[in-house]
């Protein structure tokens, strides 16, 4: 018997339990983790409410992320020893593959050996946010030195991951942050420039950042009425790539920027790198070589020790913190 997070009904962090489950042994293509540290994301916060774009079948599972030691290995697993210090890059199923638990079976394809100078509690805090920074500015967006990319919701793990990935290349980061009690904070993360936009005329300051050109790249988690605010301070033939909807409410096509400038807007998930083969060793070829070279460097905002993972969660969604948020075993 291992102690696993579950839930057995959509809501609040209450319903998070954490009970004695009876783990199986790795399937033939599985690693199995002796867990030490677990990275939380708002994915599993929308899931837990019923709220994702998958539906929990109870009792369920859940986790994106981890960092442990091999525990045991699947018959088919070729990559991997007991003893190897891990993390794991999110699977396709957290209910299926969760990790918030003492142990975790995850496939071998979403398993690194995480660089030697990384703690267990950044490497948990590592993956999903460099998978999906990495997916859409340089994988999609071809992000480049010169530059200017708007990162929306900023002090989110995944906004501060794209302030990293965005300078690895030479691109300069234009933050979003709603008021400016978060604007030093940004600063110190890395952002070159903060826009409070409850007090700034977001259009007017990115262009006068940027020269008047626009930003050609947007990276937006929030959506709704906000979407023709950034697409109008974009630069001709930009992308915008929404890879959340952090928004209730919906917004107006942006038809007249979008024509005027033959702008893209795509909406993106990270599925779209993990779900191929090449694409994901690209990621881990990128991503495995910034974090060893310190180009790419976890922010944690704070840490929780497992038995107060309901306390975590409800931190993660108070939208204080500036970075990632982790909980230790």
């Amino acid at each position: 018997m291992t102690r696993i997070v579950r839930f057995h009904e959509f809501g609040d962090a209450d319903v998070l339990k954490i009970e004695d489950v009876e783990l199986p042994a790795p399937a033939a293509d599985e690693v199995q983790i002796s867990v030490r540290a677990i990275g939380l994301n708002r994915a599993e916060v929308m899931f837990r409410r019923n709220a994702y774009v998958k539906q929990a079948q109870f009792p369920s599972r859940l986790g994106y992320e981890a960092a442990g030691i091999v525990r045991a290995i699947g018959s088919a697993v070729k990559s991997f020893a007991v003893g190897d210090a891990v993390s794991v890059i999110p699977t396709e199923d957290m209910a299926r593959w969760g990790t918030y638990g003492e142990l975790a079976n995850i496939p071998e394809r979403h398993v690194v050996k995480h660089p030697r100078n990384l703690s267990f509690e950044q490497a948990a805090a590592s993956w999903m946010k460099y998978v999906t920074a990495w997916g859409a500015l340089i994988e999609q967006a071809k992000l480049a030195a010169g530059d200017f990319v708007i990162v929306t919701a900023a002090s989110s793990s995944v906004g501060i991951a794209a302030f990293q990935v965005a300078h690895s290349v030479g691109a300069k980061v234009i933050a979003t942050t709603r008021t400016t009690a978060k604007r030093q904070a940004l600063l110190d993360a890395g952002a070159d420039h903060v826009i409070a936009t409850a007090e700034e005329d977001l259009v007017a300051r990115v262009m006068e950042i940027t020269g008047g050109q626009g930003a050609r790249v947007v990276f937006d988690s929030i959506g709704g009425p906000a979407i023709e605010q950034l697409a109008n301070a974009m630069a001709n033939r930009g992308i915008l790539l929404e890879y959340g909807a952090l928004s209730p409410d919906t917004g107006p096509f942006p038809q007249f920027a979008v024509l005027a400038k033959s702008l893209t807007l795509k909406g993106y998930l990270y599925n779209e790198v993990i779900g191929d083969d090449t694409a994901l060793d690209r990621a881990k070829a990128f991503i495995s070589d910034g974090l060893e070279s310190g180009r790419l460097n976890p922010l944690i905002s704070r840490t929780f020790p497992f038995d107060q993972i309901q306390d975590a969660t409800r931190f993660l969604e108070s939208n204080e913190q500036i970075g990632k948020i982790v909980v230790m075993l």
